[in-house]
């Protein structure tokens, strides 16, 4: 599977939050959660992140072929849909009819093989991740074609997960759930349980292993997903994609240091300082539910100071 320059395509999962029409499509679902956490059915704060990323992308990876934002009837008002680099995709035309509405970002991305005209190696991005230097195609991918798979290492993953549950009786987040479900999947399929879990950043995936993943090897998994409109006890996380490829030796696992990838939260002033310190190749600003309005505002005249030049991707 040698290739010479591939085609690689992006994909942003990007959502307006702050868009009230949207909000209140997504309550009458959040109403059938309340017993959990609200902290899992919380507004995605729209602080045009994704602006910000997209030039990050222009600056550090130019040789990215197209961009697509796959979204819910949404569009940035200062993105440039005239280029014939971006395509706004909506979620509507590559999501079954059952699973609409759609406010559940594991589901969604169980269907990202299925974006029209989608290159076979495609790297993966929430609208709150960059690029901190120059990278080439080879950061994504091998010689092979087969792709570099980040993860953060978790020694004793199970054994926190039966201590937590089982010892201190607290309930995991549905995004803990969805990472564990998909490592269980795995060790239940291949006999091989992957501690590490996803580095919070730009992943690069094959199209077609997706596609197998998903209507093949764990098609009644994923099936069962498909009405889970918000996030669910049975969700799968993407990052069984990964998992399989490396139990298939399809995948070459590389475990990231704060030299490589940090996960800043935004509220927090030492993770800017972690983020100085370390210069890492990638990194995300996040915006949790312990932010206020104060730190997004921090938030936005940082990334105007990291990345004040506009992108041919800008109105």
């Amino acid at each position: 599977m040698k290739i010479d320059n591939p085609s690689i395509d992006l994909v942003y999962l990007w959502v307006d939050g702050n868009d009230s029409k949207w909000l209140e499509k997504r309550e009458p679902f959040l109403e059938k959660k309340r017993t959990n956490s609200l902290k899992n059915f919380r507004s995605y704060f729209n602080n045009d992140e994704l602006k910000y990323s997209l030039r990050s992308v222009e600056r550090y990876a130019p040789w990215v072929r197209k961009i697509f934002i796959l979204t819910d009837n949404q569009k940035p008002k200062w993105l440039d849909i005239s280029n014939p680099r971006i395509k706004i995709i909506n979620q509507n035309d590559i999501l079954p009819r059952k699973s609409l509405p759609c406010f559940n970002s594991n589901l969604i991305e169980q269907f990202l093989h299925k974006i029209p005209n989608l290159s076979e190696h495609f790297i993966l991005s929430n609208d709150d991740m960059f690029l901190n230097k120059t990278v080439l195609p080879t950061i994504f991918f091998a010689a092979d074609g087969f792709p570099i798979i980040r993860l953060n290492r978790k020694r004793f993953r199970k054994f926190r997960w039966f201590l937590r549950e089982k010892i201190f009786k607290k309930p995991h987040k549905m995004y803990s759930k969805a990472l564990f479900n998909a490592a269980e999947l795995v060790k239940d399929k291949f006999g091989l349980f992957y501690n590490g879990l996803p580095h919070h950043n730009m992943d690069s995936y094959l199209k077609s292993d997706c596609m197998r993943v998903s209507e093949k090897i764990f098609k009644n998994e994923i099936d069962n997903m498909k009405i889970n409109h918000v996030r669910s006890e049975n969700d799968i996380q993407r990052v069984i994609y990964s998992y399989v490829a490396l139990a298939e030796k399809r995948g070459y696992l590389q475990y990231v240091s704060d030299n490589e990838s940090i996960h800043v939260h935004i509220q927090k002033e030492r993770h800017y300082d972690k983020l100085k310190k370390f210069n890492p190749t990638f990194f995300c600003m996040n915006d949790t539910e312990y932010a206020d309005d104060k730190d997004r505002m921090k938030l936005k005249v940082w990334l105007n100071s990291r990345f004040p030049e506009k992108s041919e991707f800008e109105k």
